[in-house]
């Protein structure tokens, strides 16, 4: 009896593994494969309510325009993130590199930049803009030869410090700050031409 118990056992083990194995395959896949993809769309991220990403970047937040700064907005950040800095640049500039924007010590608390933020070197909520590739404080827009489209990265940076900058800082200074401090960094990309 005990014999045809095992044997029954044995014959319905191997009938049934390979469903079984399928079932924790899935599964297995399903939280190796599905877990990251929730928390990727949970993650840090940007957005402009002003142009979306990949987007012509209008004419009135550049040179041909009023040139105001776009509407940002961004979603929960990391725990532990004392303030937010933010760099736009333009990679495809004839002289390398072109740096847009530069500000820094945005709060902890803030979720959003409204549209023309002010040239001044510090804002009423404690923010603080430098000088930019302009050598002007504040937001300076897209402004390129008339040839290519230039490409133009609005790039968000959640620090756990509050870097402290002297009063003629601007992108390197505040790159130097940020080293080692950055806990999270969201990427919001726009194109502009003549």
């Amino acid at each position: 009896m005990r014999g045809r118990q095992g044997n029954r056992c044995q014959y319905f083990f191997l009938q049934s593994w390979p469903r079984a194995v399928s079932v924790f395959g899935f599964a297995a896949i399903w939280l190796l494969c599905g877990a990251p993809l929730k928390a990727q769309s949970a993650s840090f991220s940007l957005s402009s309510s002003s142009f979306s990403d990949g987007a012509d970047i209008p004419k009135r937040f550049t040179c041909d325009g009023p040139n105001v700064s776009p509407a940002l907005a961004w979603t929960e950040p990391p725990a532990g993130t004392k303030s937010f800095a933010l760099l736009v640049d333009d990679p495809d500039a004839p002289a390398g590199n072109w740096n847009h924007w530069a500000i820094w010590n945005v709060p902890a608390s803030v979720r959003s930049l409204p549209e023309g933020v002010g040239k001044s070197r510090r804002l009423p909520d404690g923010s603080q803009q430098g000088f930019n590739d302009f050598h002007k404080v504040g937001y300076n827009g897209p402004c390129p030869p008339a040839n290519k489209p230039h490409h133009y990265h609005f790039k968000l940076y959640a620090l756990d410090t509050l870097p402290n900058l002297k009063g003629d800082a601007g992108k390197p200074e505040l790159e130097r700050a940020m080293k080692g401090h950055i806990l999270a960094q969201a990427e919001w990309t726009g194109t502009f031409h003549h």
